[in-house]
């Protein structure tokens, strides 16, 4: 099988997939030092299609797993299941439209609009609408939530708690702060409650829903600074009764899938919601159209099913038959960061320490090999991954393994966990 993708999350599947029998050889494009260990790594990019194809026919690829949003917006699904030289290969990943679900938050916000999914009230505005956007915001109670409509790998997000420095950032995204991807702005009403990140893995019918978790993705103790891809997750979280994610499959889930059909989006893979708990009730703040980094790192430490047999069934069409096993552990994960992130900062330091802690598992997120040495390749290095009987258990072999690893600038949260898991 071939994995795309080159991060922790695409290093935790692998991790994960390389425990089942019935696989028989495991590649990673372009993979990270942490898939070297588990199969062959291929040096291509994520949106190298037609080289992906050549490597799917040469190496006898029989199941492809898209990683990352970006190859997943820009269609690889639809190009490799559109080729007739692949019709036998299975392919995890929704297609092009159903990753507008992640690539358009003005699409996914319309889309749960018409589905009747809660979520926050909000407007979309383009760079000619500067002055309506101003007006709209206006008319909402601090803070302001400002979001990039296109992709901004995980950063496109920005909350502010006076109207001024609202209007500010208003204007540093239609000045291109973020790209094209801040070309139209979705602005919302804040929800004020807790986070939640719930997972589906569906084959546009039936549907699986996977151990819940809550990121941290301020970059700051205490949830302060900026946004970052994801400074951590814990799972289980304990809000998350029988009776809350009742909720969420009744209100989200099931309109969100059926919402899809209905509208002639096929879809196979995986969806995260991104959910706030408001007094109990949950409202959707964003789709992903893939698992979500660094939440794969403790939810699929908690899967005892045969992961990649779930993957086959929903490539095939066949989720109907999936049955989901989960293990009544815990699980947290710590990221270790590059000082700086998620603003500049300095790549290629060496790493020492990875193997310290025998009792965590460390997921490569932006790693490099350079002869026998690993070295820091990007803002998010290394998720240090804890599992235990209890949570106080789970978090103790992550920030274990987190302070024997070493680089320079090295960074983590201190608090991850404990605004869920306070210590007795």
């Amino acid at each position: 099988m071939l994995i795309i993708g080159s991060g922790g999350r695409e290093h935790a599947l692998a991790w994960k997939l390389s425990q089942s029998p019935k696989l028989g050889k495991l590649f990673a494009l372009p993979g990270n030092p942490g898939t070297a260990r588990l199969g062959e790594n291929i040096p291509l990019s994520v949106l190298d299609f037609e080289g992906i194809r050549t490597v799917v026919l040469e190496k006898n690829i029989n199941l492809v797993v898209i990683g990352p949003e970006e190859p997943l917006v820009k269609g690889l699904y639809n190009f490799l299941t559109g080729d007739l030289g692949l019709r036998n290969v299975l392919v995890v990943g929704p297609g092009r439209e159903g990753a507008m679900l992640e690539g358009s938050k003005n699409f996914a916000k319309a889309f749960m609009q018409r589905h009747g999914i809660p979520t926050a009230r909000y407007r979309a505005f383009t760079r000619d609408e500067y002055s309506e956007a101003k007006k709209f915001l206006g008319t909402l109670s601090s803070p302001y939530v400002l979001k990039a409509d296109g992709l901004a790998a995980g950063k496109g997000v920005v909350i502010q708690a006076s109207y001024e420095d609202a209007c500010a950032s208003l204007g540093e995204f239609f000045s291109g702060k973020f790209g094209d991807a801040g070309n139209v702005v979705v602005i919302e009403e804040y929800l004020r409650g807790v986070e939640l990140s719930v997972f589906v893995l569906t084959d546009g019918k039936s549907y699986v829903i996977l151990p819940e978790a809550k990121d941290y993705k301020r970059v700051g103790a205490g949830d302060t600074g900026p946004n970052t891809g994801g400074m951590g997750a814990v799972s289980p979280v304990p809000f998350a009764t029988p009776e809350f994610m009742k909720k969420v499959e009744e209100t989200i889930v099931k309109p969100t899938i059926s919402g899809l059909a209905s509208e002639g989006i096929p879809y196979c893979g995986f969806i995260f919601f991104g959910l706030m708990n408001v007094v109990g009730n949950p409202f959707v703040v964003e789709y992903n159209a893939r698992l979500g980094d660094p939440e794969t790192q403790v939810v699929l430490p908690r899967i005892k099913s045969d992961m990649l047999e779930l993957l086959m069934l929903c490539a095939a069409g066949k989720m109907n038959e999936a049955e989901l096993v989960v293990a009544p552990q815990f699980a947290a994960t710590v990221i270790l960061a590059s000082g700086g992130y998620p603003g500049s900062y300095e790549k290629g330091k060496a790493i020492s320490g990875l193997e310290a802690s025998a009792n965590a598992i460390i997921f490569h997120a932006g790693t490099t090999s350079s002869g026998s040495m690993t070295l820091t390749a990007g803002g998010r290095v290394l998720a240090c991954t804890g599992t235990g009987e209890s949570m106080e258990d789970a978090l103790a072999s992550s920030y274990c393994a987190a302070n024997a690893i070493t680089f320079e600038s090295k960074y983590f949260r201190s608090d991850i966990g404990m605004d869920v898991y306070p210590k007795s």
